[in-house]
């Protein structure tokens, strides 16, 4: 059997260390909001399927459409921000727009919403602007930095 022993261990022998270092922090790009790509995510996921899970399908038509599409857009902006980071994050100030027309919409799009309806987005709404308005701090601390 063939020894393979040699191959775990420290990296820091290898010929390519500094190069693999420099690359991780390039790819990296100084990313301080890792953590927030989750729970956007997960925004976006429970807004497109809220008019389902409150049960307002059937009152609020229009209100489930446009509480799914943003839903898909707002998940959408999650994987972005996962996969193409430094593209994505001029985006977090479209994030915390969509969170405060999630707030507002109810009233706008919707019909005579009743308070769960209005909670619903009212959290909603307030989260996805909470969530952009770290990305956004996190994208100009990051700016500031190079």
């Amino acid at each position: 059997m063939a020894d393979v022993s040699h191959t775990r261990g420290d990296l820091a022998g290898h010929p390519d260390a500094t190069e693999m270092q420099a690359r991780y922090e390039r790819v990296l790009g100084g990313r301080d909001v890792v953590l927030v790509d989750g729970p956007v995510l997960l925004v976006g996921l429970y807004c497109a399927v809220s008019p389902w899970v409150l049960h307002f399908a059937a009152a609020q038509p229009a209100l489930v459409a446009h509480n799914l599409i943003l839903g898909i857009a707002i998940a959408l902006m999650a994987v972005g921000f996962t996969v193409a980071p430094e593209r994505m994050y001029g985006l977090s100030g479209a994030m915390c727009a969509i969170g405060v027309w999630m707030i507002i919409s109810p009233w706008i799009v919707g019909s005579a919403p009743d308070a769960g309806v209005i909670w619903n987005n009212l959290i909603i709404g307030v989260l996805t602007f909470l969530l952009g308005a770290m990305c956004v701090a996190a994208a100009s601390k990051s700016r500031r930095g190079t």
